[in-house]
């Protein structure tokens, strides 16, 4: 199986192939149920931290913002008594409760001011911690992982879900604490100035707790789902853009279109579903708070009637109603934030407890400057544990040799060299470099000492320069230029207006596959392996330059143990060992001439290839 297959499975929304993870099912099924909302509350909580320190400081401010905020209905209400005396005007208290009442305003704009300012740091550095847990986790899940997600799904984790977060945090923490003070606060004020308008302003809670649950519980599925159709709507467009050639190659436009239309179309239904689900919220409440606004007029203006209360208190306990009902309209409005937030964190924390890679045993090793003899005992694998891809492979590298991997594309050459470098572990058997099981050293240090070079080769954005060195960050520029001119780079390069230190755009898309190609061999030149891998390194070059480099590659192969998946005979013939893999086990084992003398299926790989040359050369 090519590394070329591998890719293709990792960017596109096709099936799987055989034998592998993945496919386009898997990324689009359907959630059944919501996670967790408290415990991923609760989990999100732990990310604040040292922030608490801080929160202590927010739940001070609002503290004496809510005091404020309940003193002042009380204040209005006396000022209305002093306004409503039979024979004068108060104005002596008027003009302090006035006064007072601006000072107290002020102060709550500043302190809301601080709220806001202090809750932005916050959110931002928790944010940031998550986001750096998130990267940080990516780079230590198994090759697996990616090979059965996209990379625009997992961007839309990255970015849209992390938002999410950021949104809820910021906007939410501070409305939760002032909205449950301001209740409670009202509360007390209202059954102070009257137990009887208390209990009639009580009539509509039941009917608010009632609707918030119900439509909360049906817009957490909601959000979710939307939040994995526009994962899914990311990772369409990076692969169409990414692979925008190929698409325009096979005249695909209006095929891409349509599978747009389509994911497009489920995110603004499940959208939709959403918005409207969480829209009627508001309305409802609206008429619910009005109903109990009537129920308070109704039994006030009996009550004033019969002088068991005063006009301020009336005017006060409306306020206080009203400050009592707001934050329940807020906190139901803060229940729609909160799901989008944490269905956002719930689709953070599923990457977060992927299984990473097995880690490295106690007793595990460092793997420096190996010998290089490689050994296959009874290797069996399988990406699936129902499709084995390799069965009982046994073979043996001598250090400093050459090993040729060839055979039908899905026959297993390239799963022996992610084997060999444990980007998977054997399922059965074991792999041994110099005499010990590759289990037993450090998975860091195995992987230093090898240099890949695989079929499609990645180049980070930046310059030339920093890309070789990519191999080696503590290389001089001369020993750069070295690894250039031996991978036969140099020339090429320094064509270029900048030379070294011309930048390359995304994946090096203003050179050409070949110059991609000799850049990643000058990188891993650079790296100087001890062992070598090189999967199809060729296969994108022209003739004349792989002539050029065939030389330059002898000399980087000449003492280090190399292992060659290649399908053109000027690139395998030389090898020490030749091994023909077939459906998983090696038919045939040998150099070029023992081969041939056999007349096997070697023989008739090499045959079918002479026939090809010998019709170009003939046309």
């Amino acid at each position: 199986m090519s590394e070329k297959t591998n890719q293709n499975q990792k960017n596109q929304n096709v099936p799987a192939l055989p034998g592998r993870p993945g496919g386009a099912a898997h990324l689009r099924g359907q959630v059944v149920k919501p996670k967790d909302f408290k415990g991923t509350l609760k989990r999100l909580w732990s990310y604040f931290g040292k922030e608490r320190k801080l929160l202590t400081t927010v739940f001070f401010f609002i503290l004496i913002d809510s005091a404020i905020v309940l003193s002042a209905p009380f204040l209005i209400g006396k000022a209305v008594d002093a306004m409503s005396l039979e024979k004068r005007v108060d104005f002596g208290l008027l003009h302090v409760v006035i006064v007072t009442l601006l000072i107290a305003y002020l102060a709550s704009a500043i302190l809301n001011f601080s709220q806001g300012w202090l809750m932005s740091g916050v959110a931002q550095r928790i944010v940031k911690r998550l986001r750096s847990h998130l990267f940080q986790k990516l780079q230590k899940l198994p090759v697996s992982f990616f090979d059965s997600r996209t990379h625009g799904e997992l961007m839309s984790r990255l970015t849209n879900d992390i938002d999410n977060v950021s949104n809820t945090i910021s906007q939410s923490t501070t409305q939760l604490m002032s909205g449950s003070i301001i209740i409670l606060g009202s509360l007390v004020m209202m059954i102070v100035l009257s137990p009887i308008l208390t209990l009639a302003s009580l009539v509509t809670v039941p009917l608010v707790f009632l609707l918030t649950k119900s439509i909360a519980k049906k817009t957490r599925v909601l959000f979710r789902n939307q939040q994995k159709e526009l994962g899914m709507l990311n990772g369409h467009i990076e692969e169409t853009i990414s692979g925008l050639e190929v698409v325009k190659a096979f005249n695909h436009e209006e095929k891409a279109i349509a599978e747009f239309e389509e994911i497009n179309t489920r995110l603004r239904n499940v959208g939709t579903k959403a918005q409207i689900a969480a829209g009627f919220l508001m309305p409802i409440m609206n008429v619910i708070n009005n109903f109990g606004f009537t129920i308070l007029a109704v039994v006030g203006g009996y009550l004033a009637v019969e002088n068991m209360i005063t006009i301020g208190v009336i005017a006060s306990f409306i306020t206080y109603s009203r400050q009592f009902v707001r934050p329940l309209n807020d906190l139901a409005n803060i229940f729609n934030i909160l799901q989008s937030g944490i269905a956002g964190a719930e689709r953070v924390f599923e990457i977060l407890d992927g299984e990473e890679e097995p880690a490295d045993r106690r007793d595990a090793i460092s793997l420096e400057n190996p010998n290089g003899v490689v050994e296959f005992k009874n290797v069996s694998f399988g990406y699936r544990n129902d499709v084995p891809i390799l069965k009982n492979v046994s073979f043996k590298s001598e250090a400093g040799s050459s090993t040729a991997l060839i055979g039908p594309t899905g026959a297993g050459k390239t799963t022996i060299v992610n084997l060999l470098t444990r980007f998977y572990d054997v399922t059965e058997g074991e792999i041994l470099i110099d005499g010990r099981d590759i289990r037993e050293y450090t998975r860091e240090s195995l992987r230093k000492c090898f240099g890949i070079v695989l079929q499609d080769t990645y180049l980070f954005s930046g310059t030339i320069m920093e890309n070789i060195k990519y191999g080696n960050p503590n290389a001089t520029n001369e020993e750069v230029y070295a690894a250039a001119r031996m991978a036969n780079a140099d020339l090429f390069i320094n064509r270029l207006p900048k030379r070294y230190d011309t930048v390359l755009s995304e994946n090096g898309g203003n050179l050409s596959h070949g110059q991609r190609q000799l850049l990643a061999i000058a990188r891993v030149i650079l790296s100087q392996p001890s062992l070598l891998i090189l999967d199809e390194a060729t296969s994108s070059i022209d003739t004349r330059t792989e002539l050029h480099i065939q030389d330059a590659l002898a000399n980087v192969m000449k003492g280090r143990t190399s292992f060659i998946i290649a399908h053109r005979l000027n690139t395998i013939r030389d090898a020490d060992t030749i091994m023909v893999i077939q459906n998983g086990e090696i038919a045939e084992k040998g150099n070029h001439d023992e081969l041939m003398t056999q007349e096997g299926v070697y023989h008739q790989m090499i045959s079918n290839q002479f026939k090809s040359l010998q019709q170009v050369e003939n046309f």
